[in-house]
């Protein structure tokens, strides 16, 4: 694994169980970092590898590749278009598109993403589909004293969101949708709108809706175990995948998401293993929330359809072997 530094530091890390080589960053622009120590590094492992896999987007890479001119194979991993930075990605283009021209193969993690992203369909012919996966061995247990702990501040029947608080996570209207409701409503994590969430809930004295901040995994896994379901409401495509839904599929719970054309829909199959609203719609996700609030049957149903679709799609086993396929394939 080669990447870029945040605290100065250089050289080769085994603590993951792997090589790790990183190298310092020296600035960052539009969050994408550089290094001028990166492109010395990167010639010499791309020496030694049978295949170099690139994640995308960072720009920066791009140039390291051409400017080390590395005849290996080479996989690129397409998580999201640029959504943010339109003016930037004017600039950026004509490098984008040579890049992704001239990588071997380009992996799409959902079919929704390759269908809907302008920039995909124009190399198709090249793109596979591996879904992100994840492996159940290594989320905790909760101890019992945590999940009495969990129940004793929230019961049995809870929403639930895990995840960074980022602007297109849509828990405005998430925020929106819980009032004048008694639906207890837990968000968990922290980020860049964390104040901004709190200054609305306390603007409203929401006593319902609870935003926890950062917690550490046994309290996340205890608080998905008892959860009601698992509420995603990202409303703009850069929410490129969704692993919160995933984790929610892997604890056997019903979902609601909302159509924005990417992974999401992917992973939470409408009135199969939840809901799908329509995006930035509080009215739809009231609805939706007062629909998993009243019914269990249905509740139990989509959230044994999610378990069963995790097993299908998203294990850290099946993407790995699909991964190794692909190298192969080079």
């Amino acid at each position: 694994m080669f990447s870029l530094s945040r605290d100065g530091s250089s050289g080769e890390n085994l603590d993951l169980g792997y090589p790790v080589h990183r190298v310092p960053r020296q600035f960052e622009i539009a969050s994408n970092s550089f290094s001028l120590g990166a492109f010395r590094k990167f010639s010499e492992l791309a020496e030694k590898a049978d295949v170099i896999h690139y994640h995308f987007p960072w720009p920066f890479m791009d140039l390291v590749h051409f400017a080390t001119r590395s005849s290996t194979p080479s996989i690129v991993t397409y998580h999201s278009d640029i959504i943010r930075q339109k003016t930037l990605l004017k600039i950026y283009r004509p490098l984008m598109n040579k890049f992704l021209g001239s990588v071997d193969r380009i992996v799409a993690t959902s079919a929704n993403y390759l269908m809907t992203s302008e920039c995909l369909q124009a190399f198709q012919a090249k793109v596979s589909v591996i879904p992100i996966g994840l492996s159940e061995e290594t989320y905790p247990k909760p101890a019992q004293e945590r999940l009495d702990y969990w129940r004793n501040q929230f019961g049995d029947k809870f929403f639930l969101f895990v995840g960074v608080l980022r602007y297109y996570k849509g828990l405005h209207i998430l925020i929106e949708a819980a009032r004048n409701t008694e639906w207890p409503i837990v968000i968990v994590g922290a980020g860049p709108i964390e104040q901004e969430l709190r200054a609305e809930i306390a603007k409203h004295k929401l006593n319902n809706v609870h935003l926890l901040g950062f917690l550490p995994d046994e309290d996340k896994s205890a608080l998905y175990r008892l959860s009601r379901a698992v509420v995603f409401p990202s409303y703009l495509r850069s929410e490129a995948f969704g692993i919160t839904l995933v984790e929610g599929a892997m604890y056997g719970k019903p979902l609601i998401s909302s159509e924005i054309g990417t992974g999401t829909s992917y992973i939470n199959t409408h009135n199969q293993t939840g809901l799908v609203i329509a995006p930035d719609d509080a009215m739809s996700l009231r609805s939706a929330l007062q629909i998993l609030w009243s019914d269990d049957a249905l509740c139990e149903r989509f959230g044994a359809a999610a378990r069963k679709r995790f097993e299908s799609h998203f294990t850290a086993d099946q993407m790995a072997q699909s991964y190794l396929t692909l190298y192969q394939s080079e």
